[in-house]
C-alpha cells in the first residue's frame, strides 16, 4: 500500500521569461508542496479561451501526503510568490504562472473549491499531451478512459509545439547507482516510513522487517530477562530469511533495493538485552550468519534523541511499546554508535533528525536527500 498520493499538476505561463516562471515553480512545488517526481517535456500552444500571447506548459507528478485541499492551498501561495495576482474578472487572463490540480490518485473530488480530474482536462491538448509524456498507469476515474484515449477524442485542435526537455529536481539525486540501501535507526526514529518514501519516489523495491507478526516481542516488553533469548533469535531467523529470500530475488521493473533495517542490527539489540551467556551463544550463531549476507552499499542511521524517539513512539500509539524507558533508547542508540565506529568497510551516512519532521515538512525531506547526495558525491 502506497504512503503517498500522486498528484498531477499542470503549469503554464503567458507573461515575463516564461521559461523561467515555469522552471522556478517546479523548484517551489518541489521545495514546499512535493516531491517532484516527473516533468514533462515543455509545450508552446496558443491561449485557450481568449485572445492573448502564447503559453509554455509542462505537466509534473508529485509525492504527497497531504490532502487534495491542502495541496491547492499551498499552490496558489506559490503562484502568489511568482507574482501571480487573481483578480474578479471574469473569464481567462494572461499571467506569469499559472497552476492546475489536475488529478489526485484516481480520486473524485466535487467541492465548492475543488474539482478532481479537473473538469476541462479532456478539451486541452496542452493538459493532455505533457501527461502522456509522463506514461502513468492512470485512467480517468469518471470517464474511464486512459490519456490516449482522452487525446483520440478530444476535440482540441490546437497546435501545441515542443520546445525542450525540462529537468526534474530529482535528476540531481542518483540512488539508482546503488543495489542495497539500508535505512537504520532506533526504536521509533522513522526508518520504516522513509525507506518507504524512497522507494516510492525512486522506483526501488522495499524489504520492510516484519516486526509486527513477532508473537515474542510485547511478552519482552512485559518480561525483558524471561523472553529477550526468544526474541532475540526469532528476530534474527526471521530477518536471515526475509533478507535471504528478497535480496536473491530480481525485480526487472524496480531500480535497486531499500530496506528499513540491516541484519547487523541483530547483534545490537542482543547485547543490549541478553545475559552475557546468552550472548556468547548467540554471537557464534550469529557469526555464522553475518559471512553470508550480503551488506548495503549505502548504510543509512537516522539519529534521534531519546526525548523525540520517546515522542514518536507515543504519538504511533503501539500498546507493548509505550513503557519503554529513556535509558534503554539511550543503549540502543550508543549500541548503534559503536557498531558504525567499528566499521571500516560499510559506506556509512549518519543524518541527525531530532528536529527534522521529513513526512510533514517537505524542507526536512529535502535536506536528507541533500545529505544523501553530498554522501554519494
Amino acid at each position: 500500500m502506497k504512503s503517498q498520493h500522486q498528484v498531477v499538476l499542470s503549469l503554464g505561463s503567458n507573461q515575463g521569461n516564461r521559461l523561467e516562471n515555469i522552471e522556478n515553480c517546479l523548484q517551489f512545488i518541489h521545495q514546499e508542496v512535493g516531491t517532484v517526481i516527473k516533468v514533462s517535456r515543455l509545450y508552446e500552444s496558443p491561449a485557450w479561451g481568449f485572445d492573448s500571447d502564447a503559453f509554455y506548459n509542462c505537466v509534473a507528478v508529485i509525492h504527497t501526503t497531504n490532502s487534495a485541499q491542502k495541496v491547492l492551498n499551498q499552490v496558489l501561495k506559490v503562484e502568489k510568490k511568482l507574482g501571480r495576482v487573481r483578480s474578479n474578472k471574469v473569464g481567462y487572463q494572461s499571467r506569469t504562472i499559472d497552476v492546475d490540480l489536475i488529478s489526485f490518485d484516481e480520486e473524485i473530488i466535487d467541492s465548492e473549491k475543488l474539482q478532481i480530474p479537473h473538469p476541462l482536462m479532456q478539451n486541452r491538448k496542452f493538459v493532455l499531451l505533457p501527461i502522456q509524456d509522463l506514461n502513468l498507469d492512470w485512467k480517468h476515474p469518471v470517464l474511464k478512459k486512459t490519456i490516449s484515449e482522452l487525446l483520440e477524442c478530444s476535440a482540441d485542435q490546437s497546435v501545441c509545439k515542443v520546445i525542450q526537455e525540462l529537468k526534474s529536481p530529482l535528476q540531481s539525486i542518483s540512488l539508482e547507482q546503488f543495489n542495497y540501501v539500508a535505512f537504520e535507526g532506533n526504536i521509533g526514529a522513522g526508518k520504516t516510513t522513509l525507506a518507504t518514501k524512497i522507494s516510492e519516489d525512486f522506483n526501488a523495491k522495499t524489504v520492510l522487517e516484519r516486526f509486527a507478526d513477532n508473537p515474542f516481542l510485547p511478552k519482552f516488553y512485559k518480561d525483558q530477562n524471561r523472553y529477550a533469548f526468544p526474541l532475540e533469535m526469532s528476530f534474527l531467523a526471521d530477518r536471515y530469511q526475509q533478507l535471504s529470500d528478497d535480496l536473491a530475488q530480481f525485480d526487472l521493473f524496480k531500480d535497486f533495493i531499500v530496506a528499513d533495517y540491516h541484519i547487523f542490527k541483530s547483534l545490537i539489540f542482543a547485547k543490549i538485552t541478553l545475559a552475557e551467556d546468552e550472548y556468547r551463544l548467540y554471537r557464534n550463531l550469529f557469526d555464522i550468519i553475518y559471512r553470508e549476507m550480503p551488506k548495503p552499499d549505502l548504510y543509512i542511521y537516522l539519529y534521534q534523541n531519546s526525548e523525540r524517539l520517546l515522542q514518536n513512539i507515543k504519538k504511533r500509539g503501539r500498546s507493548y511499546e509505550q513503557k519503554i524507558p529513556a535509558e534503554y533508547l539511550e543503549k540502543i542508540n550508543n549500541g548503534y554508535l559503536d557498531y558504525i565506529k567499528s566499521q571500516t568497510e560499510l559506506n556509512v551516512l549518519i543524518i541527525d533528525v531530532s528536529d527534522r519532521d521529513f513526512v510533514k515538512n517537505q524542507e526536512d525531506y529535502l535536506y536528507i536527500l541533500n545529505e544523501i547526495q553530498q554522501k554519494i558525491s
